[in-house]
């Protein structure tokens, strides 16, 4: 969340900050939480105030009863009882007050960074660059389903059956990229100096809400019945959960990462991406999470970072990419600047989201209350950052279909090899090979 400070102290910060919210499709009028706060200022000093008046008023029944004076005793006695209805019904009207308050400042968004496009949808975000050539294929290809039916590493119709929709089940060399991938990409963090942690898949409600992945990402999470816990759609909750309400040493940024398996309902997405493994409830992320001082400038460099990170893991992969500015319609609460990465697949004939790159400054930090010492001994809200180092199965998708061959077999990029038992080359199942 936001300073309620910073949002009451100028106009400015309230315009600014309604539009961002317009921008990010959040409802929320900011005039109103304005009104509420000023209105829940008012009552708490009228709450105060008569318990000061009440608590003098007691001080003297006490002094009055030693000195015998009962008359007057019981005269501050009815005072107190008309102040005690007083306060009841001042204290009831606060609670509702504060009530409605809290519930319009945890939908507040995040400020955008300046330079952050504007627009509606993920059509709108701007790209940055392209890295790498796409491949031309002078034979049909394949589309990743084929191939990984073809090759025995997929099965979806036996997923669908144990699991339901969006479900899936990889085999053999599938389960094996599975992990290759994921393997690659945390042994090149913990190369770059991060810590690599195993995390609680699941979380209770107030470590979603402290993340600001609740409430308005919700409907995406499974519940886990009659349960105070959710699956986590990211280890970032739990790897930003790990210091709340902790002061931390920033002198070096915290640089933290987790291989998790994620979960997500992805309501609202029916009829989007159905084909394939691009999006299902179930898949695994190597996620980097970054927490460091309240400088727009470390914070900026180490976005940076995390985002070179995950372009030197295509690269690896031998895939090409695109990096997209996000633009706001396209931006969660949370975040104040993004940047998406998107890995060419063949089969969309498009380029499809693979990873994303995001800053929050210290939105996050605030609502978990992760704060550090600055050099004036004062202290502040860290800044958090996070990144997708790698996505399975997604990743599979441009894996699979940019180093399909014309005989069927896909060559294994030479920095998976190691993670793969030495080999080269998937070939075509004995039967399949025509050769």
């Amino acid at each position: 969340m936001l300073d309620m400070k910073w949002i009451r102290e100028s106009t400015s910060h309230q315009e600014e900050l309604q539009r961002v919210a317009d921008q990010k499709g959040i409802a929320l009028s900011v005039a109103e939480l304005v009104q509420l706060d000023e209105q829940r200022r008012t009552l708490l000093l009228a709450v105060e105030d008569l318990r000061q008046q009440r608590n003098t008023l007691s001080q003297e029944i006490s002094v009055l009863i030693r000195q015998g004076n009962q008359a007057e005793a019981e005269l501050n006695k009815q005072q107190v009882k008309i102040i005690n209805k007083k306060l009841d019904e001042r204290e009831a009207l606060y609670r509702t007050v504060d009530e409605a308050r809290s519930q319009l400042l945890i939908l507040v968004p995040n400020i955008v960074s300046p330079d952050t496009p504007i627009g509606a949808s993920d059509e709108d975000n701007v790209e940055i660059r392209r890295v790498g050539e796409l491949p031309v294929f002078d034979y049909e290809f394949r589309d990743h389903v084929t191939l990984g039916e073809l090759h025995r590493m997929l099965d979806i119709p036996r997923g669908v059956k144990t699991a339901g929709t969006r479900s899936y089940y990889l085999t053999g060399i599938g389960a094996m990229l599975h992990r290759a991938v994921q393997q690659l990409a945390v042994d090149m963090l913990v190369a770059k100096g991060f810590t690599l942690m195993d995390v609680p898949l699941t979380v209770r409600t107030e470590a979603m809400q402290n993340t600001a992945f609740f409430p308005l990402g919700q409907d995406q999470a499974f519940q886990i019945t009659e349960q105070d816990k959710w699956l986590v759609g990211t280890s970032e909750v739990p790897l930003v959960s790990f210091y709340s309400g902790e002061t931390v040493d920033v002198t070096q940024p915290i640089r933290l990462a987790a291989a998790s398996l994620c979960f997500r309902s992805e309501v609202g997405s029916g009829g989007r991406d159905v084909h394939g493994l691009y999006r299902v409830h179930q898949f695994a992320k190597v996620e980097q999470v970054v927490l460091c001082e309240a400088d727009p400038e470390v914070s900026e460099r180490l976005l940076q970072e995390i985002t070179t990170n995950a372009e030197e893991l295509l690269q690896q992969l031998e895939l090409p990419y695109r990096v997209v500015a996000v633009c706001t319609g396209d931006m969660s609460q949370k975040t104040y600047k993004q940047y998406d990465i998107e890995t060419w697949m063949p089969s969309r004939g498009a380029y499809g989201e693979t990873h994303s790159s995001s800053n929050l400054l210290d939105f996050q930090a605030r609502r978990s209350n992760i704060r550090y010492l600055d050099e004036q001994g004062k202290l502040r809200y860290c800044h958090t950052l996070n990144n997708t180092a790698v996505a399975s199965p997604r990743i599979l998708i441009p894996l699979l279909e940019n180093h399909q061959q014309a005989d069927g077999s896909i060559l294994i990029p030479k920095a998976l090899r190691p993670y793969m038992n030495g080999m080269e080359r998937i070939e075509l199942p004995a039967e399949l090979d025509t050769k």
